[in-house]
């Protein structure tokens, strides 16, 4: 197991990760904030959902989503079906302007990373992609109840 010096660096680099975030935020078109975009990307990834599934997959609550999930609807990215299993409930789904909406989402990414990277090999990215996948999958499920944290 790693030393106690080594975890503290890592929550310090942890803690940078939000400025990665915070420029990767500034490359999303001016009408899709992170909210939106991070809607059309669960659309994308997973397919027509209720918005209770949305709500837990984005790890926000149901008045969170409604507003995430009003802005991309109004804009024409999404369309609101009632779900035949429940009348109550609505099936969301993308529209193709969504798609477009997704797709140039995923440009702006991928070209942003691409030129962020543009010195570390292949070897190296996906080196990260790996590491990245494993530390989310070491947290679990994060919206289930918090960790137990043992006292030295």
């Amino acid at each position: 197991m790693a030393e106690r010096s080594q975890f503290e660096e890592l929550a310090r680099q942890l803690s940078a990760v939000g400025a990665v975030k915070r420029d990767m935020g500034r490359i999303l078109p001016p009408d899709c904030p992170a909210g939106s975009a991070a809607v059309l990307t669960l659309l994308g990834r997973h397919g027509d959902m209720r918005m209770s599934k949305l709500a837990e997959l984005l790890s926000v609550d149901m008045s969170v989503t409604s507003r995430h999930v009003a802005h991309v609807a109004a804009r024409g990215w999404i369309e609101r079906s009632p779900d035949p299993a429940d009348k109550r409930s609505r099936i969301l789904h993308l529209t193709p302007e969504g798609a477009a909406q997704l797709d140039e989402l995923s440009r702006r990414t991928t070209h942003l990373l691409a030129d962020r990277l543009s010195d570390w090999t292949d070897d190296e990215v996906g080196q990260l992609i790996r590491l990245m996948t494993r530390l989310r999958a070491s947290f679990g499920d994060c919206r289930s109840a918090p960790a137990r944290i043992p006292h030295p």
